[in-house]
């Protein structure tokens, strides 16, 4: 093995964060009012989605220590401004088997302080109850740019190249025989197929945005709908 293909071993799997999305566009002006941005200590970190009034949505590698907030009420991922709305977070949800985004069960519910309603600037999104996969080449969009499902067995090979053996109840799409899709920006937040999230951003190539030529790695919804219904259902 060389020591340049060592390096991109050590470093193959990497979480989005930041605030970029590769060959993006501006979204219209209140087409996403159900994305949220997860804030620690007023920072962004991650991306995240409305999917109940007292829920939003994220990837569980998106936790840090540090007072949490959410801010709704806008399109943008990143926002900056003395008018945006901020909610504090009252508790998080992580699936407890949760170590990593590499290991799988990526995926967090956050419990806002405050109830909100449908209108004035935030709107919820539903999520995926169908258990069955995605069609290959499926027209979806992360952060307003589109992108195309992938065929899972193909996603795998292309990983398992790279000695990645993808964790389960993942979906793959974007960034393989492409040049969009997210990097180090929309961790956390949503692939949307015909107006419904379908997986939750967690992981592509080291920080390769060239653009790497493996697919990125979503959280399946469909594989956790019971559990994020129980943890909504507890009201905690």
């Amino acid at each position: 093995m060389s020591a340049a293909y060592g390096l991109l071993l050590s470093v193959t799997l990497t979480s989005t964060f930041g605030a970029d999305i590769i060959n993006g566009k501006k979204a219209k002006k209140n087409s996403m009012l159900y994305m949220a941005s997860v804030q620690i200590d007023g920072k962004h970190r991650c991306g995240g989605f409305l999917i109940h009034p007292s829920y939003v949505l994220t990837a569980a590698h998106c936790d840090k220590s540090g007072n949490m907030t959410v801010i709704l009420g806008t399109h943008n991922i990143s926002p900056k401004g003395a008018n945006l709305k901020r909610y504090t977070v009252q508790n998080k949800h992580k699936r407890p088997s949760f170590k990593d985004a590499k290991t799988g069960n990526d995926i967090m519910l956050l419990k806002l302080s405050k109830k909100l309603k449908n209108g004035k600037g935030v709107k919820t999104i539903k999520i995926s109850s169908k258990d069955k996969p995605l069609k290959p080449k499926t027209k979806c969009k992360v952060a307003g740019w589109d992108v195309s499902t992938i065929n899972s067995s193909i996603c795998q090979t292309m990983w398992k190249k790279l000695r990645v053996k993808l964790p389960n109840n993942v979906l793959c799409a974007g960034g393989f025989e492409t040049k969009s899709g997210a990097c180090q920006g929309d961790s956390g937040g949503p692939l949307v197929c015909s107006g419904t999230a379908v997986g939750i951003v967690s992981f592509n190539l080291s920080q390769n945005c060239d653009y790497p030529n493996v697919p990125n790695v979503y959280t399946e919804i469909s594989k956790y709908r019971a559990w994020i219904e129980e943890v909504i259902r507890g009201g905690a």
